[in-house]
């Protein structure tokens, strides 16, 4: 069964999103901080996870789970992030809690 998705990942450790009705919900591990992307960019993602797929889907989200076997299989160090607003986002796991967390990698990328 292929199921669309919302998002396409690239090399080792991009993610594009590619569409604007659902946000993604970047979850790497349970112990870093889940990142929402939504078409105006990233920010973080400080409610609860949804508990399954219909109850995301209902708030017009998309989990991805970075370390699943059908995205990239392992916790990422380093994310790059192509969102709707024409920028690729550099998301730095080892820089949690400073400004170079998350950060403009390109400002144009299209």
């Amino acid at each position: 069964m292929s199921q669309e998705r919302s998002f396409i990942k690239s090399g080792r450790n991009t993610i594009i999103h590619k569409e604007k009705k659902l946000d993604l919900v970047i979850v790497n591990s349970e112990i870093h901080p889940k990142i929402k992307v939504t078409q105006n960019g990233l920010e973080p993602f400080k409610e609860d996870l949804p508990r399954n797929r219909r109850e995301a889907k209902e708030r017009y989200l998309e989990m991805v789970y970075i370390d699943s076997v059908d995205v990239f299989g392992e916790e990422k160090r380093l994310l790059f992030i192509q969102a709707l607003d024409g920028k690729e986002y550099k998301v730095d796991y080892s820089k949690v809690g400073t400004k170079l967390f998350v950060r403009i990698h390109q400002d144009s990328y299209l």
